[in-house]
């Protein structure tokens, strides 16, 4: 219930219980004497009750108007005074991490709503400061991570290529390249993402066939499940054409085909899908395997979550493709979701709208 539905009703009320005591106070002023018993010794009450009726009506057309008309001004009035708090809702809950720098509009003339729309543009502005601030740290620990990591690589890769490296200890730094290889992409995805909320990204849109991507990363994506026997179908592949990033849109398709081998069954298979509906290019990767309990379904796309670790430590990954894939399709002005039961297939499905004006 609203403050404006909660306010009316308590002035009514109010005004009903004033109504109420001046009716009382009337009657007992205006109420007639007793009158003397008639002849066969009973009062006479004929003339109490047509006083007692025009009591009713003298209050009836003198104080219900004036009650309804209060009543009408009363939700007036509190419609307009409150017209600001609706306007300042809706404007705070179109504030978010991307545009903590947008200020909400403030009246000037001082009241506590004014006041109040102070506090929160203060608020956002230490919040975007701490937004930036925590970017920028990533930006940088991103940057001179790299250089130190792509020394280590070298150095074990020229390692590996000497013949006189022992059995054991090329084992242990093919080991080691794996990790450093595992280290060197999450901090490329980091920085990805990172220079994306800053919107440090230029995309690069060009007219390109969506069905021949998807053609590229189905023909991919078997080779990557042929190590675990894994089947993987084309089911329909819908000629469209949009304006997009081929580079970023690989990457999407690449990430949900990974995701969708590594997250499955030893024999499972994988279904690709690409359908034209209206205006929209509808892309599905299925795949097979134990699914995604419901209570983390809604955290699939946070960064670094990768589901039950006791299930999912073996599987090579850092937990930043679903993120990046979220981010990909929404710089293309579409979307993606993620859905799945237990027993059953489980979805990954991005649409994109088909539009010859979408620019970056």
């Amino acid at each position: 219930m609203t403050i404006r539905t909660r306010l009316t009703m308590w002035y009514a009320a109010t005004m009903f219980v004033s109504l109420l005591a001046m009716s009382m106070l009337t009657y007992h002023e205006f109420a007639p004497n007793p009158q003397p018993a008639n002849s066969v010794g009973e009062p006479t009450g004929e003339s109490d009750a047509n006083d007692f009726h025009e009591v009713l009506r003298i209050l009836f057309w003198c104080g219900v108007p004036p009650a309804l008309i209060a009543l009408g001004g009363g939700w007036w009035l509190m419609r307009r005074a409150l017209t600001p708090v609706n306007q300042l809702t809706v404007a705070a809950g179109k504030i978010h991490e991307g545009n903590l720098a947008q200020k909400l509009p403030r009246s000037g003339n001082g009241d506590e709503l004014d006041r109040l729309t102070e506090v929160f543009n203060a608020m956002t502005s230490r919040l975007d400061g701490s937004f930036k601030h925590i970017r920028e740290f990533t930006l940088h620990a991103s940057h001179e991570l790299k250089t130190p990591l792509t020394v280590l690589h070298g150095e074990i890769e020229t390692a590996l290529r000497d013949e006189s490296t022992h059995a054991l200890q090329r084992e242990r730094l093919v080991s080691q390249l794996d990790e450093i290889q595992r280290l060197t992409k999450i901090v490329d995805g980091l920085t990805l993402l990172t220079k994306a909320d800053a919107g440090q990204v230029a995309l690069g849109f060009e007219s390109l066939a969506l069905d021949e991507l998807v053609r590229d990363v189905y023909a991919d994506a078997q080779f990557l499940a042929k190590p675990a026997n894994i089947s993987v179908t084309l089911n329909e592949c819908d000629a469209i054409t949009l304006r997009g990033s081929r580079h970023r849109l690989r990457q999407l398709l690449l990430n949900l085909a990974d995701n969708a081998i590594k997250y499955n069954d030893s024999d499972g298979a994988v279904e690709l899908s690409l359908r034209r509906e209206g205006e929209t290019a509808v892309l599905r990767i299925s795949n097979t395997g134990a699914g995604i309990i419901p209570d983390v379904l809604p955290q699939v796309f946070d960064r670094f979550f990768r589901g039950d670790a006791s299930h999912n430590s073996a599987i090579d990954g850092c937990g930043l493709g679903l993120c990046i894939a979220q981010w990909i399709a929404h710089a293309h002005h579409g979307s993606i979701e993620i859905s799945s039961k237990s027993g059953e297939l489980t979805h990954a499905t991005v649409c994109l709208p088909i539009e010859a004006s979408l620019t970056d």
